[in-house]
């Protein structure tokens, strides 16, 4: 009898207990969309104030209607001048790039650097593949590759996720490196090509010893699963002028597609850096709402430390800064820059040896490095990778700039 009520009460104990969690479960459901709402509206707050204070600044210096007229008239600009002749060059390379990879270039130029990537990279040989197909196209195309068992049983984990760095620092290097050359500038161009090799080793380096500092597991093979890497094939059905007609089409079509994505880039970011690299109109000394006016921030604060900027870039005008500023988000938008730095006369060989090796090393690593190793199921290195870039472009900028020097001093002595 006495177990019987003991059992009974521990029985109504327990549903007391139950119920109680219950009622403070359901409290905090219907708390949760106040606490929700709450915070996206404290989250609202802030970005007007950010918003308000950033335009209405831009706004007293240069008054709003002509802050606007600027606004509208750059982007305009940029579209016309800069972007459709970006995108043209995308089309034409894309076409170049695809019938060099049909009629297996891309696998020679694989055979010829094969030997260089395990002393250089500490990668198999076949990752020369990975390095030929993001020059010729961009970032992505390193993750085709990396999925494909015939290709990524060559590799242990860390080495895998470390193509993320490594792909990136020649995505759209092909484009990078004709734009710069139809500009006059491609002996800068080719020094910058060096630079963002230096800069991919280093890059691909520290993020190898950080990952398996972490997690000495991943110093392991991705797969045992056979493969063959002969399986990786870019030949298409047909005959020779059928393959040669299809691959230049197709590849004209890829261009298109690289040149639209750079599109939103290059209107959105480019304007709003030219704003603050750029000051009034330089005839009159006065805003007037014409393309490329603005408030020089940019400038101004890179002049302070511009002797920084000097010694580890050779730039001599603090407005150059903004190349690799705007690269950090996508290069596209970055060499939209370049056109109206020749315009303004302070373009150099050295500032397009350094764009092209930074340019082309960071190539927008900050919005493409979380999808690409997202998509590799490694996303908690995303903090390693951006770290390891960051560091990675520095050291291309720097090694480009001191690469011209030495290039124009044996000049010189020659």
């Amino acid at each position: 009898m006495a177990l019987h009520n003991r059992n009974k009460k521990t029985t109504q104990y327990t549903r007391g207990v139950e119920a109680l969690f219950l009622k403070i479960e359901h409290h905090l459901h219907l708390s949760n969309p106040l606490k929700f709402t709450t915070k996206r509206s404290f989250e609202a707050a802030v970005f007007l104030v950010l918003f308000i204070g950033f335009f209405g600044m831009m706004a007293w210096r240069m008054t709003l209607p002509n802050m606007l007229n600027t606004f509208m008239q750059t982007a305009y600009h940029l579209l016309l001048e800069t972007v459709f002749y970006i995108m043209a060059i995308c089309v034409l390379m894309g076409a170049i790039s695809k019938l060099l990879t049909e009629f297996g270039v891309v696998r020679l130029l694989e055979n010829i650097l094969r030997p260089l990537m395990k002393p250089l990279y500490n990668l198999p040989g076949v990752a020369a593949l990975g390095a030929v197909m993001t020059f010729l196209s961009d970032n992505p195309a390193i993750i085709s590759l990396a999925k494909d068992n015939n290709f990524s049983r060559y590799f242990k984990k860390y080495q895998l996720v470390s193509l993320t760095n490594f792909g990136t620092a020649f995505g759209m290097g092909l484009v990078v490196i004709a734009f710069m050359t139809g500009l006059g500038f491609g002996k800068g161009a080719v020094v910058g090509l060096l630079g963002a090799v230096v800069g991919s080793i280093v890059s691909t380096r520290i993020m190898q010893r950080s990952t398996l500092k972490s997690y000495p597991e991943m110093d392991s093979p991705v797969t045992e699963s056979d493969g063959t890497e002969q399986n990786i094939s870019f030949k298409s059905e047909g005959n020779v002028f059928q393959r040669f007609l299809n691959s230049m089409l197709d590849g004209g079509k890829d261009g298109v597609g690289i040149g639209l994505a750079i599109i939103p880039g290059v209107l959105c970011i480019s304007t709003l850096v030219m704003m603050l690299t750029f000051g009034p109109s330089s005839e009159t000394g006065l805003y007037t709402g014409a393309a490329y006016e603005g408030v020089p921030v940019i400038t101004w604060l890179a002049d302070k430390v511009n002797v920084v900027f000097y010694w580890l870039f050779g730039f001599e005008s603090g407005a150059l800064v903004s190349f690799p500023i705007t690269a950090l988000g996508a290069v596209g938008a970055a060499i939209g820059l370049v056109p109206r730095f020749v315009s303004e006369g302070i373009i150099t060989g050295n500032a397009i040896a350094v764009f092209t090796a930074m340019g082309m090393c960071w190539s927008g690593y900050l919005s493409t490095h979380t999808a690409m190793l997202d998509s590799l199921g490694y996303r908690k290195l995303i903090g390693k990778a951006i770290g390891a870039h960051t560091i990675g472009g520095l050291c291309a900028g720097i090694t480009a700039h001191w690469l011209w020097v030495l290039f124009k001093f044996i000049s010189t002595v020659i």
